[in-house]
């Protein structure tokens, strides 16, 4: 690594970077809020709301790796501009959308957006503190991700009740343009022109093949109840089996040639890399699902405003936060046993909210609910900023941005699905009953399921390593397989 000075800027620099994380993240979760306000105007399906939300998460998926290694191409600091200048463009398209099918097409724009300029973030987290520095500043990434995924559903539900020049819902993306405009212009300034010392070489056959398989699960899953389950959504998840099964062996093919495959096959021989990533896709599918469902119950169920909703969902991100910051400490420590622990809790706080949604039926307070779904946030603070870094420590180091890449790129594909599946349940179990029970009953289907994929990963978080202590691989400087003893600068 490169012997100069650190840049006196880089605590500057760090709100900035972590502004890309926090509008991603924010971004996703909005459009839970918005979602009724969203059906009422554009006259939106349940697959259109489906696609809003899970569209923008595959799309940021499919672009992750790919733009990381862009980023290790032309410069860590171009890449963010440039995405922070599409995604803001991408808010302004889906904040004039005027039909469902504009607002999906504005979704998936900003969903590639996002891929391009969020793995710059750690990238330049890396490059630019000294290693000593390095904890804090990832500290603060842990908190943002916390704060970002809640932040969506409180802050959504204020604006949504301030009615902003009366913009209604389009008030939640347009927000992003004066936001985006002066994050644009401090990058500008403020960030190093660091880029990854070896070029990588792209695997777009490997990306394509990925996506394309993703999306031929996903589709038949969003679109099938309401065609009517016609031949091409059964037909299409069978072809996705063998597109995956080729691409694999792409991959295998293209790492013996001594390419730079998006998914290294090596990685898979690891078992805690294996187990880490089940583990990844459990929790972010049963996230994603959780998030959507309890909006919509909130909501259209219990009739809440957009505003009484989101503070509901308060407690959920101040728990989220505040364990989201002991984690750190208590993973190094502790390791995996952390996050036991916190698919335990979260598994708690499930199990109590469909108790108390069973059992009080029509009459359940939002108040009541609030309660357990601040367990599960509490839960999953402990588990979504340290999954990674656990994860890591059992990889050979020069592997880590590959495994990185991977693992980061499956919490998003995971979440599509969480939506799609999950979101299916939840409008096949409604049915024609819209009203409160039937909300309720529908919301406690998906609850079930949730607790089940919970269980799934506290089992597969003992396959993890248990100890806090010896070497241990952080998150690396890209997500696309170069490490920071690699990183330069151009200072």
């Amino acid at each position: 690594m490169t012997d100069a000075p650190p840049d006196p800027r880089r605590w500057q620099m760090l709100p900035v970077v972590l502004s890309a994380i926090f509008m991603s993240l924010f971004d996703f979760f909005v459009v839970n809020v918005a979602a009724p306000s969203v059906r009422t105007e554009l006259h939106a399906t349940d697959v259109a709301l489906e696609l809003i939300v899970g569209g923008y998460a595959f799309a940021y998926a499919s672009g992750l790796i790919t733009g990381g290694r862009l980023g290790d191409l032309f410069g860590y600091r171009r890449l963010f501009v440039l995405g922070m200048g599409a995604f803001t463009v991408a808010s302004v398209l889906c904040g004039v959308a005027a039909s469902p099918g504009q607002l999906v097409a504005a979704r998936l724009f900003q969903g590639f957006a996002a891929a391009a300029m969020v793995p710059q973030v750690l990238a330049l987290i890396t490059a630019t503190f000294p290693g000593v520095e390095r904890p804090k500043a990832l500290s603060w990434f842990g908190v943002t991700v916390g704060v970002g995924s809640v932040a969506g559903q409180v802050l959504g539900g204020v604006l949504l009740d301030a009615d902003l020049f009366g913009l209604g819902w389009r008030a939640i993306f347009l927000v992003n343009l004066p936001i985006g405009l002066v994050v644009i212009a401090l990058a500008s300034r403020w960030l190093p022109p660091a880029a990854a010392a070896k070029r990588p070489r792209l695997d777009p056959v490997g990306s394509v093949g990925v996506s394309l398989a993703v999306a031929l699960v996903l589709v038949p899953l969003v679109l099938g109840r309401s065609e009517g389950w016609p031949v091409w959504t059964l037909v299409a998840p069978a072809v996705a089996v063998p597109v995956l099964i080729g691409t694999l062996a792409w991959e295998r093919a293209l790492h013996l040639r001594g390419g730079q495959p998006v998914i290294d096959p090596a990685l898979f021989r690891n078992r805690h890399f294996s187990a880490g990533l089940a583990v990844n896709v459990a929790i972010m599918a049963f996230f994603g699902s959780f998030m959507f469902a309890l909006t919509l119950v909130l909501q259209s169920g219990l009739r809440l405003s957009p505003l009484e909703a989101g503070l509901t969902f308060g407690p959920l991100g101040a728990a989220f936060a505040i364990t989201s910051m002991l984690a750190r400490g208590a993973v190094a420590r502790y390791g995996a046993r952390v996050i036991t622990v916190g698919t335990l809790v979260s598994g708690t706080g499930l199990l109590t909210l469909l108790v108390e949604v069973s059992l009080s039926g029509a009459s359940v307070s939002p108040l009541r609910m609030a309660v357990p779904m601040a367990v599960v946030g509490m839960g999953n603070g402990l588990i979504v900023p340290s999954l990674i870094g656990v994860v890591l420590t059992g990889v050979d180091p020069l592997r880590a941005g590959s495994a990185a890449g991977v693992l980061t790129t499956a919490q998003q594909f995971a979440s599509a699905l969480g939506v799609a599946t999950l979101g299916e349940l939840f409008f096949a179990v409604l049915g024609i009953r819209a009203d409160r029970t039937g909300f309720l009953y529908a919301l406690g289907w998906v609850l079930a399921v949730d607790l089940a994929l919970v269980a799934v990963a506290a089992g597969l978080s003992t396959l993890l390593p248990t100890s806090g202590g010896g070497p241990r691989v952080t998150i690396p400087a890209s997500r696309s397989g170069y490490e920071p003893e690699l990183m330069t600068s151009d200072r």
